[in-house]
């Protein structure tokens, strides 16, 4: 077996087995072939099935003179994954990626933006043209429902339960669950639904796609953060802001008003409730305030 087709085989199994999403697929096949073009050019073994580990640990000191240890840390995870998968086929008897430690990673706080500085980027929006009408709908839904951008942009006219208070939303790997949606989202949204959309003539295939371009296609990724940088440039946000700001701020609102740390794990949609967990170490301050203001010892 050659490159070429154990990561056409690995492709597939991560496409129809595992159901990742595009963008995840293409970041482990950018990774694969970095290792790939590695032994191309040093003459090692050209096959997968023999690759040894000290190959290996030559290929992670390379990456790791030019890249930061979260991007060798990914690089790591998804070598070791494309070989376990060997293994699983039983085209190799043993990872070689086993016992190559990935760089140890300070736990990353994500950036958020207060509640007051949420309300004056969303207000920022020009809403006296179309495309004003559907961002503002598009940064209500953000940190309304604290949706990824693939969520968002994957959303359908049929996914609008709002007599039920509920989106659903297809997360990673298809996976669907409910997200609560409040009445300033649904306001935004029926809005734009209703005054806008109707108006713009979706495209082949983009009939149920809920947020469209004026062309009737479905937004890029790109033009997301577009819309988002703009915004918080005009509200005179000096933060470094993403479409995942209002994701990690939706989280760090409700777990700041006493939101339960579940329900939250729920909403967002994530696996394990570590992952959720890092939104307990974002505002030291406020923790310190609830126990000096609740704990019956400081009353």
């Amino acid at each position: 077996m050659n490159w070429k087709d154990a990561l056409a085989d690995y492709i597939n199994y991560l496409k129809l087995e595992r159901g990742l999403a595009a963008n995840s697929i293409r970041s482990y096949r950018r990774d694969i072939l970095k290792l790939v073009d590695f032994i191309e050019d040093s003459g090692a073994v050209n096959n997968p099935l023999d690759i040894d580990r000290n190959t290996l640990e030559a290929f992670i000191h390379q990456i790791a003179e030019t890249l930061q240890p979260r991007s060798q840390a990914r690089i790591i995870s998804g070598l070791r994954g494309f070989f376990d998968y060997l293994v699983l086929e039983q085209y190799r008897e043993e990872n070689p990626m086993e016992l190559i430690e990935a760089p140890k990673l300070g736990r990353k706080l994500p950036d958020t933006l207060s509640p007051e500085e949420m309300l004056s980027l969303i207000s920022s929006v020009d809403r006296s043209t179309p495309e004003g009408e559907r961002n503002r709908a598009i940064l209500e839904t953000l940190y309304g429902c604290g949706l990824r951008v693939s969520e968002l942009l994957d959303l359908r006219l049929s996914d609008l339960f709002f007599e039920e208070g509920f989106l659903k939303v297809r997360g990673k790997g298809s996976k669907e669950r409910f997200v609560p949606i409040g009445p300033v989202t649904q306001k935004y949204i029926c809005l734009y639904r209703d005054q806008i959309r109707v108006h713009w003539r979706p495209g082949k295939g983009h009939e149920e796609v809920l947020f469209l371009n004026r062309y009737g296609r479905r937004l890029t990724r790109a033009m997301i953060f577009t819309i988002v940088k703009q915004q918080a440039q005009l509200a005179g946000i000096r933060k470094k802001v993403s479409p995942h700001t209002f994701r990690h701020s939706f989280a760090t609102h409700l777990l700041q008003n006493g939101a339960d740390i579940r329900a939250i794990q729920q909403m967002l949609g994530h696996e394990s409730i570590t992952t959720t967990e890092v939104y307990m170490h974002v505002d030291r301050q406020h923790l310190s305030e609830v126990v000096n203001t609740f704990h019956p010892r400081n009353t």
